[in-house]
């Protein structure tokens, strides 16, 4: 498939989007790069090079950095919030990875919603998130094992799961293509 000019901007302002979010973070906490590389397990090279959009996150170091600064997701990934409802994130590390945001975090009601589509066989691992996150899953096609700590669990379309993601957690596609919900909880924000 050929990337268009309107896929390089979609890029553009997806990098300019987690930039912006990030340097509003840093900023807002009083954060040097080296006290932010601390608090999210993300080196200060690699911080800065995202602040600076020569380097796009996977979707796992964009985790590490919104638990680490104590922020959603979606607020990363949401430059405003009309426009959200409308926009897939295909993150450039992850191919076989798509993140819909259904309804960013919204602090008076403490969750956002994401629809997240795995394909290939892709396996996604997710650092702890703060202390009592919860992540409602329910499974819209295909075949889903969700990891929590040690153990799994694979559910299929209709079904659902709750996770405690403030603990090592993860997802994998079992039929090639799976579409599920990911109602994330956020008790503490």
């Amino acid at each position: 498939m050929m990337k268009t000019n309107s896929d390089a901007l979609q890029a553009g302002d997806f990098s300019l989007s987690i930039s912006t979010r990030l340097k509003q973070l840093r900023g807002d906490m009083g954060l040097s790069l080296d006290k932010a590389a601390t608090l999210t397990g993300v080196s200060k090279a690699m911080l800065g090079q995202i602040e600076r959009q020569e380097s796009s996150p996977t979707i796992a170091t964009l985790w590490k950095i919104a638990t680490g600064l104590n922020a959603s997701f979606s607020s990363f990934i949401a430059a405003n919030a009309q426009s959200e409802f409308d926009i897939n994130h295909g993150f450039i590390h992850d191919p076989n990875m798509q993140v819909k945001t259904l309804f960013p975090f919204d602090v008076n009601k403490g969750f956002e919603v994401f629809e997240i589509t795995l394909t290939h066989f892709h396996e996604q691992r997710s650092t702890a998130h703060q202390s009592g996150v919860t992540e409602h899953i329910h499974c819209i096609e295909g075949r889903l094992t969700l990891r929590q700590g040690d153990d799994s669990r694979t559910i299929t379309a209709g079904e659902q799961y709750l996770i405690n993601a403030d603990q090592v957690h993860g997802y994998k596609d079992e039929s090639g293509k799976t579409r599920f919900i990911n109602i994330i909880h956020y008790p503490v924000l």
